[in-house]
């Protein structure tokens, strides 16, 4: 039978189990194993501070001699994100202030400054022409613009439909006769021709330089970015003669003018956009075309946490590692060919949707296998965990993050081009001119729901905005007109008829008597019929 021991027992053989004494009784210096202890410490830290442990798989070295290290999916990464940026686009202070209506929305990128530039050039080149008494005042200029606007609403198939019988706009044959309009496009200029050839020889964009810069500022200064910017090449169709046109054969046009954008995801604003003039010679020789598309589109929008959405024409590691220094992160698909990519990746016996992962002191590189033999490679500076969905594809974070957010300048040429004012012309910079106006309208609706806080289709909008732009120079014609009648007699000379100028009801009638309102002459039959009425009622 066991012997049961009591507490007090039980206490005094503990304590003389741990008591570390000698045999004379004296006390030992008592040391423990202060290795073993302090990594058990660290290690219960680590596990502590990191849900999941981190297991390196193994380290590759890729032809640039970037190390990279491969990383089990779903494991977090060796590198700490920057803070991302909070808030949502939105205009700025300065644009709100301003904003009420659709046309103080649409000057606050074709300003009145501009307008101004543009009717001084205009005049003058019409002058040099042997036109000495030409003149085009500013509302006449807008009501042109309403014009060109209302063009690419209607699409009609010539300019000379705008003003038929039967295809005509209304509105555009009450704005401006048609020869008025021609006259104005043939004198349309932008710049100081006499000037022209100096500048030419530093600045191939001369001819529209000047307002191309205002609009671009404006775009700038009036909005907030979001969060996520993309950025992306558009091609603005046109066949003019200049020095840096573009072919692109995987586009729908083929020919045009190509333009460097910077679109925010959401609202599809325009923030920053610059043309591609060919090799720019104050542009380093080390340094790539690609990154220096990046930062000086991004140039105005670093140093906040925002990310940045590239396609395999513009990314690289060295593009993350610059935009991380500008606390900006980058999110793009990668082209196997680069240097920086591991050998190991570019197998194309891959099993379909499996996922590799690999880090940097800076970035995340994914490859996924979309397909049993194609390979899509994502790098990315804003991810510290590459998880994969639980459906059937298996695709990672990353993946459905860059699907999302890389259609912002896309998006935005398809908005630009449904209601688009392009039409053919001889001369580029009515071409870039077009193209202005486009970018202005959509940038301009963005702002006007924004400020407003109403909710407008863009054709509604569209039409509104030509309304308004020509408000001005109709009233002014209708007053003209009215004060032209107003001068002359209410009845003709004697022994003349005059015919009727209403045409109501009748085709061809004379008449005697002008209109009380309109000091029009009317016929009996387009006369209003007034009721009968007693005295005391008048």
């Amino acid at each position: 039978m066991q012997r049961r021991l009591t507490t007090q027992q039980t206490l005094e053989m503990i304590l003389s189990e741990v008591n570390p004494c000698d045999s004379d009784g004296e006390d030992l210096e008592f040391q423990p194993d202060s290795d073993s202890e302090l990594s058990d410490q660290s290690s219960d830290e680590e596990t502590a501070s990191q849900p999941k442990k981190r297991a390196c798989l193994e380290t590759e070295t890729a032809k640039d001699g970037t190390v990279w290290r491969e990383e089990q999916v779903g494991t977090s990464l060796p590198f700490t994100p920057i803070e991302a940026y909070a808030a949502d686009g939105e205009p700025t202070a300065k644009a709100r202030k301003r904003i009420s209506s659709r046309l103080q929305s649409f000057l606050c990128f074709i300003t009145l400054d501009m307008l101004h530039s543009i009717q001084e050039w205009t005049i003058q080149h019409a002058k040099q022409m042997e036109h000495v008494h030409w003149f085009m005042d500013l509302p006449e200029l807008m009501a042109f613009i309403a014009v060109v606007i209302l063009r690419g609403v209607t699409r009609v198939p010539s300019l000379r439909d705008c003003w038929s019988a039967n295809l005509g706009n209304p509105q555009i044959i009450g704005t401006m006769p048609q020869n008025r309009f021609q006259d104005i496009m043939q004198h349309l200029r932008f710049d100081d021709k006499s000037t022209r050839s100096d500048r030419a020889k530093t600045d191939k964009f001369a001819a529209i330089s000047s307002v191309w810069g205002s609009f671009v500022t404006n775009c700038i200064t009036c909005y907030n970015p979001g969060l996520h910017i993309t950025v992306d090449e558009q091609l603005f169709p046109s066949k003019t003669q200049c020095c840096f046109l573009q072919y692109i054969a995987s586009k729908p046009d083929k020919f045009g003018i190509k333009f460097w954008v910077a679109c925010d995801l959401k609202s599809k604003y325009i923030c920053n956009v610059f043309p591609y003039l060919g090799k720019d010679p104050n542009r380093p020789s080390e340094e790539r075309l690609s990154e220096n598309v990046v930062m000086r589109l991004m140039e105005p929008f670093l140093d906040k946490g925002r990310n940045v959405t590239t396609d395999n024409f513009f990314t690289s590691l060295s593009l993350a590692q610059k935009l991380l220094r500008r606390k900006t992160t980058i999110l793009g698909t990668v082209n196997k060919i680069r240097r920086e990519i591991p050998q190991s990746t570019r197998h194309t016996d891959c099993n379909e949707f499996t996922t590799r992962v690999f880090s940097t002191s800076a970035a995340t590189l994914t490859a996924y296998a979309a397909k049993r033999k194609k390979t899509v490679y994502i790098l990315s500076s804003m991810h510290s965990v590459v998880q994969t969905e639980n459906t059937t594809k298996k695709k990672p974070n990353t993946v459905t993050l860059y699907n999302t957010t890389k259609c912002g300048v896309d998006v935005m040429d398809q908005m630009v081009r449904q209601y688009t004012v392009r039409r053919g012309t001889r001369r580029w910079p009515v071409a870039v001119f077009y193209n202005m106006i486009d970018m202005a309208a959509l940038n301009a609706h963005v702002l006007y729901q924004a400020c407003t806080g109403t909710q407008e289709r863009r054709v509604d909008f569209l039409v509104e905005l030509a309304r308004e732009l020509a408000h001005s120079h109709v009233a002014g014609k209708k007053a003209k007109k009215e004060q032209l009648l107003r001068t002359q007699p209410s009845t003709p000379s004697p022994g003349k008829r005059a015919m009727c100028q209403v045409k109501h009801k009748c085709k061809n009638n004379h008449a005697t008597v002008r209109c009380v309102h309109c000091y029009r002459y009317t016929c009996g039959k387009c006369r209003l019929q007034i009721p009968w009425q007693c005295q005391d009622c008048e």
